[in-house]
């Protein structure tokens, strides 16, 4: 349960700077954002896993790992955002 609760909440904060890295057009506010950074999170931070061979977050007891999937999980947020934005139709560069 607690890992749930530490994906959402690093999910939205990862879309929250994934939007402010990439602000535009798209609709949906706040859920759309949070899911679009959970989705994120989970992408990234699996990917970050794979290369670095860290483990994903699933609490913050070692803070390296937890920053190095942060990381991964924003970047995985900003390539979520823009598959969500080709696919609509809307604009990158907004």
């Amino acid at each position: 349960m607690i890992s749930l609760i530490i994906w959402i909440i690093l999910g939205f904060l990862a879309g929250f700077i994934a939007k402010s890295i990439m602000p535009g057009p798209d609709g949906g506010g706040f859920i759309l954002t949070t899911i679009l950074g959970i989705v994120g999170a989970v992408v990234g931070g699996y990917i970050g896993g794979l290369l670095f061979n860290t483990p994903m977050v699933s609490s913050f007891d070692n803070i390296g790992n937890s920053l190095l999937s942060f990381v991964f999980s924003v970047i995985g947020a900003i390539v979520v955002l823009a598959i969500y934005r080709l696919i609509t139709g809307r604009s990158l560069s907004n």
